[in-house]
């Protein structure tokens, strides 16, 4: 059973990858073009990667949204 959500664990690693990847990237922008929208915007980002890094899925291999 473990098994057959590789290809969803995969997806939702890269996603978290990449939205920890875009702040990072808010934040190079906020340090030198654009200091303070550049970092707030950066922070729900981060957290929205921390977040999906942090979701479970449940037995269809679909994200769980509900808090057990």
């Amino acid at each position: 059973m473990k098994n057959e959500c590789i290809p969803q664990r995969i997806s939702k690693f890269a996603l978290g990858l990449m939205l920890l990847g875009a702040a990072m990237g808010l934040v190079v922008i906020g340090v030198t073009l654009l200091p303070i929208i550049g970092l707030i915007a950066a922070i729900p980002v981060a957290a929205l990667g921390i977040y999906f890094f942090r979701v479970h899925l449940n037995d269809q291999c679909e994200i769980d949204f509900s808090s057990d």
